[in-house]
Formats: structure tokens, C-alpha cells, sequence
């Protein structure tokens, strides 16, 4: 089968691991397969391939994409990223990472191809497994501790504080409708989508897309 691309989310695998900043993307992919699995004409399907991932096909955004869940643990991600792209003819600007991102508090996304790692193992692996940068990224805020003397390496293995943890679910919704905006309408109209997130603002009407919610 021929597939526009895929949209891989970063993480580790394991319960341990399940709710923690480092997770946000196996946590949107998990969303999306939610939704795939309550809507048939989503034809939503987990492929048998590898022990490095976990993968599925997906009807998103009016064509068959790959859903992928690095099972390599962060800092090999680009092992399985590499797998998959070799495996179904995916080139890396085919390739979009979703993340966490320190440099941006909860509640704020940025859409960006290429550019630097800013010390993300599971980036920097990709990066060195494709080969380039030049993938796409959709970097979801997690923010820094305060105690500026606190380990990043704890910080991101650690759940959200409940008082961003509640926001989680917005946040991860509104990145799935700008997904279906970037595959369906471009870059710069997803961007404009993505980077203008705002908890503080509500989400006016709009038509539906392959998410089942509203598109802004």
C-alpha cells in the first residue's frame, strides 16, 4: 500500500511511563486511535512488523497514513523511525515527529521542518538515523521546572503537575485537527492552527475533519 506519510510520537514504552511530559506523543497518537477505532471509515489497522514499534494504518486526512509508536525507548527512536521509512518507501520530509518541548510552556505547540534538537535524545537519534533534519516536527510544550537546579532528565520522566495535567486533553485535540489542517491544506495554514493555540482563548466553529471535531 502506498502511504502519504507518517506521523510518529515519541515516548517509552511501558506503565511506568504512561503519563509522563516525555510520553505527550505516544499521547496524541493514542488519541488518534481512539478515534480511529470508533469510526469505521477511518479503517483504522495495527501492522505486525517489528519489535522496535508499534504501527498501524489509518485513514487520516483523506489518505492512508502510518501511526507509529517508538517501542525502542527515547534515546534509539530514530532506529524504529529509520525501519519504517526503509520499509514503505517514506522519505524524511514524509516524516512528521510529534514531541515534547521544554522551551514552551503547557499549552503552546509550534509546527516546524528541520532545525535543531534543543538536547532531545529521541530527536537528535532520528536525526542521525534519516541522516538530515529535514523533518517535520510538532512540538507540544511541557515547560522547565521551576527549581532551575533540577535534573531535566527527571523532569521530563515525571506525570504533569494536575494543574497542567488537566489541560492535556485540549491540547492534544487541538494538535490532532492541526495534523488533519497540515495534510489537507499545507503547512502554513496548519501553523497558523498550531501556533495560535491558546488555553486562554475558546475555539470558535468551524468544519469537521477526520477527527471527528471541529477544524479552526
Amino acid at each position: 500500500m502506498d502511504y502519504k506519510g507518517v506521523i510518529v510520537g515519541l515516548g517509552n514504552p511501558g506503565p511506568k511511563y504512561e503519563n509522563t511530559r516525555h510520553n505527550i506523543g505516544f499521547m496524541l497518537v493514542d488519541h488518534l486511535l481512539a478515534i480511529g477505532a470508533s469510526r469505521k471509515n477511518m479503517r483504522l489497522e495495527q501492522i505486525e512488523e517489528s519489535g522496535d514499534y508499534a504501527l498501524w494504518r489509518i485513514r487520516f486526512a483523506g489518505a492512508y497514513r502510518l501511526l507509529a509508536k517508538p517501542m525502542t525507548y527515547m534515546n534509539l527512536s530514530g532506529k524504529a523511525v529509520s525501519k519504517i521509512c526503509g520499509r514503505h518507501g517514506l522519505t524524511p520530509d514524509q516524516v512528521m515527529v510529534v514531541h515534547d518541548e521544554l522551551d514552551l510552556p503547557v499549552g503552546r505547540m509550534k509546527l516546524k521542518k528541520g532545525g535543531g534538537n534543543n538536547g532531545h535524545n529521541g530527536l537528535e537519534s532520528i536525526q542521525e538515523q534519516l541522516n538530515t533534519p529535514n523533518f517535520f516536527r510538532l512540538r507540544l510544550g511541557v515547560g522547565r521546572p521551576e527549581d532551575k537546579y533540577k535534573p531535566i532528565s527527571d523532569w521530563v520522566l515525571e506525570p504533569f503537575l494536575p494543574e497542567n495535567a488537566r489541560h492535556i486533553p485540549a491540547v492534544i485535540e487541538h494538535a490532532c485537527k492541526g495534523l488533519d489542517i497540515f495534510y489537507r491544506r499545507g503547512q502554513g495554514f496548519a501553523t497558523q492552527h498550531i501556533n495560535g493555540f491558546s488555553l486562554e482563548e475558546p475555539e470558535g466553529p468551524a468544519e469537521k475533519d477526520d477527527t471527528g471535531e471541529e477544524n479552526g
